[in-house]
């Protein structure tokens, strides 16, 4: 049906991952070849395929090309950004080859010839955070104890979602001898590597004492199994999609601390959606600083700019009010369990991909509002950034009279 190949269309462009449609089953290979360009497309971005198409056919971009590059990298200056583009997509290109190479090892023995289109799919989903694959139909369930495709997939997520500007940054400080170490990064790129590495291990951490003894997940698993599981349901709701448990058995604890870690999801500049780290830890030192009586905004030392706290509640503004509506659309129109539809409408509104088995059994009212939520969650909080950061207020602008209110 129509609304089927819409809804995977979306889920492929919005790198998200939902499908009504068991993807192994349903599409033929040249199905499943549209899905990967879609989702190389919607990983990378529209702006730096079409810009990398220019460059590729030796098209000087023009100013305002560099001028929606630099809002869709967040960049400050319009300098190199041609150069900038190019590695982006080789880099991107190697770090997906690398990991098509992993799967191969597995997948090759276990599919035969097949094996390396899997492994292509995968390793392109893995990094640009789709969550699709055309293994099986329950996602990775098979391999929830295999280390080799855990640690392949986990890295090309994590690398995925740390964003292309991070990359760079740590590539130009290992490669300088005489200003190696942590504090010669970016405040960005710090900030991104923590909270990462935070939200990984306190996810892992928080799921593990959770589902410990939960025989529908990792409770009849060894105590290493068990950790390998939790460490991947945390980094795979991170906007990633894919699933080495069910996730309709998590138990309320678990489904709320995935919904939270999804919500959150990566780096800006990266292939992940959500509302970023970056833009958490800068809502936390706003209020730190509030209630500690600061007048100012820091991190590692650092001053942040009333404009980056202002976008960063915006953008935490809009995605709360996609998934607020669109979970109130989806009670509408389904009898489901509220958790699985809340489950749902964060998994949209973030691009993860992740289910607790309701996507397949959306009526049409349903498909339309999670193609509406996915849509939104990929491109709502990014452009209302663009257009608060590039907006310029006018120099002889009136300013109206300040006057106190009571807030909280």
């Amino acid at each position: 049906p129509y609304i089927d190949a819409l809804f995977t269309a979306t889920t492929a462009t919005c790198v998200t991952g939902l499908v009504t449609l068991p993807t192994v089953t349903t599409w033929s290979v040249f199905g499943q070849a549209v899905l990967l360009a879609l989702i190389q497309i919607g990983g990378l971005g529209v702006i730096t395929v079409m810009s990398f198409l220019l460059v590729l056919t030796h098209r000087k971009l023009k100013l305002s090309d560099h001028q929606l590059l630099q809002d869709a990298f967040n960049l400050n200056s319009l300098s190199g950004l041609a150069q900038f583009v190019n590695k982006v997509v080789i880099g991107t290109l190697i770090v997906e080859g690398v990991g098509a190479a992993l799967y191969m090892c597995v997948f090759i023995p276990q599919f035969g010839v097949r094996g390396i289109w899997i492994s292509i799919f995968n390793a392109v989903s893995a990094f640009c955070n789709a969550g699709i694959d055309i293994i099986a139909q329950d996602s990775l369930c098979q391999y929830v104890t295999h280390p080799l495709i855990n640690g392949v997939t986990a890295a090309l997520i994590i690398l995925g979602g740390l964003g292309y500007i991070v990359w760079w940054d740590v590539l130009r400080v290992l490669r300088n001898p005489h200003r190696r170490g942590w504090r010669h990064l970016t405040l960005h790129s710090k900030i991104a590597l923590s909270m990462t590495a935070l939200l990984i291990l306190v996810g892992g951490a928080v799921l593990f004492a959770v589902e410990r003894n939960n025989p529908d997940t990792i409770g009849n698993m060894p105590l290493w199994q068990q950790i390998q599981a939790s460490l991947f349901q945390s980094v795979t709701t991170r906007t990633a999609g894919f699933a080495t448990v069910p996730q309709e058995n998590l138990t309320n604890a678990g489904a709320l601390t995935s919904m939270l870690l999804m919500f959150v999801g990566g780096s800006p500049v990266g292939t992940a959606g959500g509302i970023k780290t970056v833009t958490l830890a800068v809502l936390a030192a706003s209020a730190f600083s509030t209630i500690t009586g600061r007048q100012e905004t820091t991190l590692f030392h650092r001053r942040l700019s009333d404009g980056a706290v202002r976008k960063a509640v915006a953008v935490v503004g809009m995605s709360a009010t996609i998934l607020f509506l669109s979970t109130l659309l989806l009670c509408a129109v389904t009898d489901a369990p509220l958790l699985d539809i809340l489950f749902e409408t964060v998994s949209a509104t973030a691009t993860v991909g992740l289910t607790r088995a309701l996507t397949p059994l959306l009526n049409t009212a349903g498909k339309i509002i999670i193609i509406a939520t996915m849509y939104l969650g990929r491109i709502g909080p990014i452009s209302l950034a663009i257009a608060l950061g590039t907006r310029k207020q006018g120099v002889n602008s009136v300013k109206n009279p300040t006057e106190d209110i009571s807030v909280g």
